[in-house]
């Protein structure tokens, strides 16, 4: 059998999908796949011995790969300095304002930014194609004109995490990785472009578990480069810290990509996400409401901490967190006390050794910049720092104390209303979702359905005395979708998907299933 098609034609799909590229991408996933397949297996398996009572720990197996004397390849001339990256979806003028921001560093993300339509997917590619040649332009509808400038951020990709696909492609009648359809795509279409002008195919890679799918990357990577006859090497990939099974594996994910490795980075919201998810059956291991897991708390400080030294030891970069703000047009007051934050937040990323920062918008660039300024100077990173006082304690990674921390019905109905906002704006398809001055993901609505699955799964009562229940969540449902109706307007309403949303919530923060990742229900919903 071969390569089918499902999906629509999009407006320059035949210059992404040429029979060439698409041979390119079969190949990969036929080789693949299975191995993918057999990895996402081993997670459920992981997922059944948590359940029954085994916590993670340091794994025996590979403490040679700890105790030994290595180190990644030295990073590229334009990934020596990533003191502030900047990230986005692959959309059209987002991705011009990224490029032009004054970032050293531009994500363009596939993934939990980006709502999976037929349509973006394979726009997002288009997309690339022109940044990288630096012919991408928009005209909005209000005559502005949005192009490159001379100089811009340096180009990293993130392809979908390996528990995602693409459906509207068949390889042999099985849908395809939604991570090699993206790295695929990418690779092929721009890897001897991007050597030519001087840079090279860099990713960012999500979601990992396990030094064993690391290693199916690196596997991938080595395979993609023989196949278009690229030096290997070439290949450079950061890998995301998302997940509190792979915080107990960051040596041996370096080890495995470290002809390949860009470094690591702390994504804080997908890793609260995961610790939550693995551990939503314990009563112990619960979280207080969202704002209150701060990058202090002693189980973020210990992973943070933890992958600075990690990846300084290994001559890697260690990459900080989001600032997520979006500045206000109409309230400096509100910009003031963000401002302060995010400054206060990055101060103790560059004080901790972090060799650079992420930001969700252009105007934070200068102050993130300023804060790493101070600390790095001329220096193009902190790879010096190396973190010697840091212990590896599996104690204090799964520490989820919060001095103070409470349970409160302002929590609860802030989870109820982000991620109804959010679930409606991904089905629209809009992964990007601005509310309430805060540029959400995928991943703060997964911390948000998570943590009602497990506060009303653990029978929790708030501390004003309202249990949270089946029917609680129902009622908060119901006021805040009355309550949007009035704010959108009813066309916007009707038009806005939020009904939608709303029962997906519900099917994945009441249900006696949880369910991995919304993301997954929810791609049955979109085109």
């Amino acid at each position: 059998m071969a390569v089918e098609i499902l999906g629509a034609e999009v407006e320059r799909s035949a210059e992404v999908l040429t029979e060439e590229a698409l041979e390119f991408v079969a190949e990969l996933h036929r080789r693949f796949d299975g191995r993918r397949r057999e990895l996402l297996a081993a997670r459920r398996d992981r997922q059944a011995r948590i359940d029954a009572g085994d916590m993670p720990g340091f794994l025996t197996a590979t403490a040679e790969v700890r105790s030994a004397d290595w180190q990644v390849a030295p990073a590229p001339a334009d990934l020596q300095d990533r003191r502030v990256e900047i990230t986005g979806p692959v959309e059209r003028k987002m991705m011009i304002n990224a490029l032009n921001s004054g970032a050293r560093v531009f994500m363009a993300d596939f993934e939990d930014s980006a709502s999976p339509t037929w349509a973006n997917m394979v726009g997002g590619q288009v997309n690339l194609m022109d940044a990288v040649r630096h012919t991408i332009e928009f005209d909005a509808p209000d005559g502005r004109e949005y192009r490159l400038n001379d100089v811009t951020a340096t180009l990293l990709v993130r392809p979908r995490g390996w528990h995602l696909v693409e459906k509207h492609v068949l390889i042999d009648g099985t849908p395809m990785s939604g991570s090699l359809f993206d790295f695929g795509l990418y690779f092929f279409h721009n890897a001897a472009e991007l050597l030519a002008r001087g840079s090279g195919p860099y990713f960012y890679l999500p979601k990992l578990e396990s030094h064993l799918e690391a290693r199916l990357w690196n596997d991938v990577f080595i395979a993609a480069q023989d196949l278009l006859g690229i030096a290997q090497g070439t290949i450079r990939a950061t890998v995301l810290i998302e997940t509190i099974l792979a915080a107990f594996e960051m040596e041996e994910i370096l080890y495995e990509l470290r002809e390949h490795s860009a470094g690591l980075n702390a994504g804080r919201w997908d890793y609260q996400f995961s610790l939550i998810k693995k551990f939503r059956n314990r009563a112990d291991m619960l979280l207080p409401d969202r704002a209150q897991v701060t990058m202090t708390v002693p189980f973020m400080k210990a992973y943070t901490e933890l992958l600075i030294k990690t990846c300084h030891k290994r001559g890697a970069h260690a990459m900080g967190g989001m600032a997520a703000f979006i500045p206000s047009r109409r309230d400096e007051e509100i910009n003031r006390r963000a401002f302060a934050k995010v400054r206060e937040d990055k101060e103790l990323e560059s004080r901790n050794g972090h060799d650079g920062t992420w930001v969700a918008h252009p105007d934070l660039v200068p102050l993130a910049t300023e804060v790493f300024d101070e600390v790095l100077g001329d220096r193009p990173n902190q790879l010096h720092k190396q973190r010697d006082d840091v212990e590896a304690s599996a104690a204090a990674l799964l520490d989820v104390s919060v001095a103070g921390g409470t349970i409160t019905d302002a929590g609860v109905r802030m989870n109820v209303d982000v991620a109804i906002q959010y679930l409606a704006s991904w089905l629209r398809g809009n992964g990007a979702a601005g509310i309430y001055n805060l540029m959400e993901d995928a991943a703060t609505a997964e911390i948000s359905r998570s943590q009602l699955w497990q506060w009303l799964h653990n029978d929790v009562t708030t501390v004003e005395g309202t249990p949270v229940t089946a029917e609680t969540i129902h009622e908060i449902a119901d006021e805040e979708l009355a309550r949007m109706r009035r704010e959108f307007g009813d066309d916007n309403y009707e038009n806005g998907r939020f009904e939608e949303a709303r029962k997906l919530l519900e099917e994945v923060a009441i249900s006696s299933d949880f369910p991995e990742f919304l993301t997954l229900p929810a791609y049955e919903l979109i085109d």
